[in-house]
């Protein structure tokens, strides 16, 4: 594994072991989209997404991470990332609930998430939902050598703001490999007065848009982990780990 700019370049085997874990997150995301119904308890959720660990012998990727008490990311509506599953936590027809998920195969990580519609909702949370997956799709495309990791955080926050939405800026994407988190971040808005580097065949990165219907600021609970937006305004989320090649970006979380 060399060594960019602090960035650590994957070669082909540990991209291939990387692609395994993340299909594997696939799995367990599939898997809770298809559990997703008005009434269900959120707590069902992490007992899916425990269950399959154990089924395919991966180690979770967030359990006692930091601290974090859970196997999976549940948020719900207003709820930006972190959020705790819960017995008394029951999805309502309207709701929206993001799942972010991770595992550990043979030593390296593998972690997305996407944000589903809880039965019919309203179309401008369609639209939300819509946009925060487009701008993550906007941002992938950007994620080729010879382009610079702020022309992933460009492509994705035009996309956003273009339709009215705007990005969470307290959280960013990340590399990704040995690692849950290893450089470079990815920021999803152009900050200002941070060096800039280019794209390097190598680089694995989570690239993760959080989007809101409002404000992007948000608050954390008294949970010490969950991150609600400031105003309540409703959130999205979708995310991929992405292999940087030379023929272009290879999404591992997909198949």
């Amino acid at each position: 594994m060399k060594k960019y700019r602090g960035v650590f370049l994957k070669n082909s085997s540990e991209i291939s072991l990387m692609r395994e874990a993340n299909l594997i997150v696939y799995e367990v995301l599939d898997a809770l989209e298809a559990a997703v119904e008005p009434g269900v308890p959120t707590m069902e959720f992490e007992k899916i997404a425990v269950d399959i660990c154990k089924k395919r012998k991966v180690k979770p990727a967030f359990l006692g991470y930091g601290g974090f008490p859970f196997t999976l990311c549940c948020s719900v509506n207003e709820e930006v990332v972190h959020g705790f599953p819960s017995s008394e936590r029951k999805l309502v027809e309207g709701d929206i609930v993001s799942f972010d998920m991770g595992v550990i195969y043979q030593g390296f990580y593998g972690d997305s998430a996407r944000t589903v519609a809880v039965g019919t909702i309203e179309p401008e949370v369609q639209k939300l939902l819509d946009v925060t997956r487009e701008s993550l799709m906007k941002g992938i495309e950007k994620a080729v050598p010879g382009n610079t990791l702020f022309d992933i955080s460009a492509a994705v926050q035009g996309h956003v703001q273009s339709h009215g939405f705007d990005v969470v800026r307290r959280f960013v994407g990340h590399g990704i490999g040995r690692r849950l988190h290893e450089k470079p971040e990815v920021p999803n808005f152009v900050p200002k007065g941070l060096p800039d580097i280019p794209l390097k065949p190598g680089m694995v990165l989570a690239i993760e848009p959080m989007v809101t219907m409002g404000s992007p600021d948000v608050e954390i609970l008294s949970d010490q982990w969950t991150a609600v937006t400031k105003d309540r305004s409703l959130s999205g989320h979708f995310e991929h780990s992405v292999a940087l090649t030379d023929n272009g970006p290879y999404i591992l979380s997909r198949p």
